[in-house]
């Protein structure tokens, strides 16, 4: 994939560079490993002290601070310390972990065992669904050339520190994205989260003992931010949200792809690196960080006050391209997966889709999830296929209004902050429907063909 003169590429480097390959001796030509060396001369502390002065935030959904996360840890029961890599990237719209995967495995493998030595660590899992049965070979290919060259296994550089790291395939779950749904996968079972508190991962995690949960993208900066120091890394990115970051933009866009960026507005992205719309067509709406998060839409004005008192008001593309700006807009970064509808989309044909897709994915522990996930699928499906009702739009609402907040994970709200957003945001395109139907003279294959074509 060519490389845009307006990325600011840090993880994703060396990725896409002519004739770098995800072989050791690759890695090693661009220096790979050095930051490993340097790490196990280093005391521990100092390296979770470092990745905290950072203000690295995770890369996966929610943006904790990373070296938080680390402090979190019960370094005190005499129980063994786990780390696990999420490699899961179960999110509709995002496909950055798998490129890291793909292209440059020992880059991962670098920044998870600086992470396990700072953590005292001796055994790391990597968890990576099925569905990328090519990126587990490469994995399982690279963490053995790490172990013959002395950076993997016992005695890592010569440190007598050891750790030993295990690529685990998962089913291919939605739920197990969630960290605690994904221990209880790799501890054999059925991927149902757990309840938090008492099973924060940081004290009752994998076998109950102390775990430490991490996105690829997130482990991978550990190598940046020793190789930098964390002033220099927080001199990418605008304050609270340093570094750069992995976009995955799909859609309606002439150029869809991966991006890495530093500082940023989503107009940039979406119009200078991308390219903008299709020749003829507009853009109506963006879902900023994967197919669970609150639809944006065009043409809005986005209003409010920052952190320090003075007030902002945004267009779309106007809106900073990090976790603060995104959440100032009403949404979320989530985990990059931007997917761009342009006004050849049906709104409630794509809310449709959304349903059937976390209908199926709802683990089915908690009733308003597992029951309002498939009502919502029922309601939106009749919806788009000429059957609406005139009290369906409503009745979306209520049945949202019942998931949210009332659920053991975060699924719920998953599952509901797409009806509440897209019915905030178009409403007049699912009324259309039910008053189309109500009409006793409506052509229902009229409505069917409005779903399917927008």
């Amino acid at each position: 994939m060519a490389i845009h003169p307006k990325e600011q590429r840090l993880v994703l480097k060396y990725a896409d560079e002519p004739g770098y390959t995800p072989h050791i001796d690759s890695y090693l030509e661009h220096g790979g490993y050095d930051m490993l060396k340097k790490a196990v001369t280093m005391e521990p502390q100092a390296i979770i002290d470092e990745v905290k002065a950072s203000t690295l935030r995770g890369r996966g959904g929610a943006g904790f601070p990373c070296g938080l996360k680390w402090s979190f840890v019960d370094r005190k029961s005499g129980k063994p310390i786990y780390l696990i890599c999420n490699c899961d990237e179960s999110e509709p719209g995002t496909f950055k972990d798998r490129q890291i995967v793909h292209k440059d495995p020992h880059q991962l493998i670098e920044g998870m065992m600086i992470s396990c030595f700072a953590n005292n660590v001796a055994k790391a899992f990597i968890y990576i669904r099925e569905e990328m049965p090519y990126g587990a070979k490469i994995l399982d290919q690279a963490i053995l050339e790490a172990k013959e060259k002395g950076f993997v296994g016992d005695n890592v550089c010569g440190s007598g520190y050891s750790c030993d790291i295990v690529v685990h395939r998962g089913a291919a779950a939605y739920i197990c994205g969630e960290e605690t749904g994904l221990i209880e996968s790799l501890e054999g079972k059925r991927a149902n989260p757990r309840i938090k508190p008492p099973y924060f991962p940081a004290v009752l995690g994998l076998y109950n003992c102390p775990t430490i949960v991490n996105n690829v993208e997130t482990l991978c900066n550990a190598v940046h931010i020793l190789d930098m120091g964390a002033e220099g890394f927080k001199k990418i990115g605008r304050p609270n949200n340093a570094g750069t970051r992995i976009w995955c933009v799909s859609g309606g866009v002439q150029r869809p792809g991966y991006y890495e960026v530093g500082e940023m507005t989503l107009g940039e992205l979406v119009y200078d690196i991308c390219g903008g719309p299709l020749p003829g067509r507009t853009i109506k709406a963006i879902i900023p960080g994967g197919s669970s998060m609150k639809i944006l839409k065009n043409g809005e004005r986005y209003k409010g006050k920052n952190p320090d008192g003075s007030e902002y008001d945004w267009g779309l593309e106007d809106i900073p391209l990090d976790y603060d700006g995104i959440a100032a807009a009403g949404s979320m970064s989530g985990s990059g997966g931007m997917m761009v509808l342009d006004d050849t989309v049906s709104i409630p044909a794509a809310l449709a889709n959304l349903m059937a897709f976390y209908s199926h994915e709802s683990c089915g522990q908690c009733t308003p999830c597992r029951e309002g996930s498939l009502w919502l699928k029922k309601i939106t499906s009749r919806m788009v296929h000429g059957e609406a009702r005139p009290e369906d739009v409503d009745l979306m609402l209520d049945v949202a209004g019942q998931i949210a907040g009332r659920t053991i994970c975060a699924f719920g709200f998953a599952v509901a902050w797409p009806v509440q957003s897209y019915i905030a945001k178009f409403e007049d395109e699912f009324r259309e429907y039910a008053a189309h139907l109500s009409d006793p003279k409506a052509d229902r294959q009229a409505i069917k063909e409005l779903a399917c074509n927008g």
